[in-house]
């Protein structure tokens, strides 16, 4: 169901609690690109998303041989807006459930 959708539902003192949780979870988009700058080579950005399989296999292969880490740069940016979403979902169902 849409995350937003989901917070039309919620109380103000909800949506409230949701949206700090939020803010100190959410993983920085400038970190991210700095990591894919300077380790992307290795996955050092995978980590940072929490994406270890795909970080050990970057790390294995060497980011592909440069290739793999060259696409991601196109990628990691919506990747990170997944793993927002679904931080948020799990908050809105933590705080519906309280």
């Amino acid at each position: 169901m849409d995350n937003l959708l989901l917070k039309s539902s919620l109380t103000p003192q909800q949506v409230a609690i949701v949206q700090g949780e939020v803010e100190k979870n959410r993983k920085s988009k400038g970190a991210l690109y700095l990591l894919w700058f300077f380790t992307g080579g290795i996955g050092g950005h995978r980590y940072y998303l929490g994406d270890v399989g795909r970080g050990i296999a970057m790390t294995l292969t060497l980011g592909g041989l440069g290739i793999w880490a060259l696409i991601d740069v196109f990628f990691i940016g919506g990747r990170l807006r997944e793993k927002t979403e679904k931080m948020e979902l799990s908050i809105i169902n933590r705080v519906k459930a309280m």
